[in-house]
């Protein structure tokens, strides 16, 4: 029979969190290890991922994910039941705006690098015939607006990554999923956050009227990593609280 009561549990499971100094990587990897699993937080900032590390009892790594030899010595090194990578960065302008360096470090982190994670720790995983790789990609995957053109694209194109990865490896035991967020507070939007006319329309947008905190996407990771969704791969889990539900902005009259 299922033990229903340990489905979530994460015991004798290893995890790798990139982008664990902060934000979302940093709830992520507290949430994993609070249901068992052993993490190792990797992140660019040494002295952010060991302070998570000291905070979930786990270990912490230096890694730089633009550097795809960094990234395959990790996999090496750390063999992973479970990935998360949440590393990403935007340059909010109109397209005509946009220079040619700006596109390509948008598309060489968000894309370019999670490719590299993926290949790497998907390779180990392939192997040992078991693992589930969590990539973080937004809203942006499905919706836009003005100012978010690549960032949208790499959001996009990181989506089909990962389905791609969920088809070759899902015969090897490894799944492969998505985590889509609407707007969160984290570093990557303190531009949005003070702007106040900015914030408050985007907490207007979403169906609860309001922002999410980087904590409660730890719940959609802990699932996608447990047992509880072992039959759950290709998939794209939003977690924006009602943002791509809701059409338009205009509440009609009655």
């Amino acid at each position: 029979m299922t033990a229903y009561d340990a489905l979530f549990r994460l015991d004798g499971r290893r995890a790798v969190v990139i982008g664990s100094g902060s934000g979302i990587g940093r709830e992520s990897a507290l949430a994993l290890a609070a249901h068992g699993a052993e993490v190792v937080c990797a992140d660019l900032d040494l002295a952010a991922a060991e302070e998570t590390a000291r905070r979930c009892g786990g270990a912490a790594r230096a890694v730089d994910v633009l550097d795809a030899e960094a990234v395959r010595a990790l996999a090496a090194e750390v063999p992973a039941d479970v990935v998360v990578f949440t590393a990403a960065t935007n340059v909010r302008k109109r397209l005509l705006d946009y220079s040619g360096e700006e596109f390509e470090r948008v598309v060489r982190l968000n894309l370019r690098a999670s490719f590299d994670v993926i290949r790497a720790f998907g390779a180990g995983m392939v192997e040992r015939g078991r693992g589930s790789i969590i990539g973080f990609a937004s809203i942006r995957a499905s919706v836009t607006e003005p100012g978010q053109g690549v960032y949208s694209a790499t959001k996009a194109g990181l989506v089909q990554l990962l389905r791609t990865a969920a088809a070759e490896f899902g015969p090897h035991g490894v799944r492969v999923n998505a985590v889509a967020p609407g707007v969160v507070e984290t570093p990557l939007t303190r531009q949005i956050k003070d702007n106040p006319a900015w914030y408050d329309a985007y907490a207007a947008k979403s169906a609860l009227g309001r922002w999410a905190r980087a904590e409660e996407m730890a719940g959609a990771v802990v699932y996608l990593a447990s047992d509880a969704a072992s039959f759950v791969t290709g998939s794209v889990l939003y977690v924006d609280g009602g943002w791509t539900a809701v059409d338009g902005r205009f509440d009609p009259p009655n």
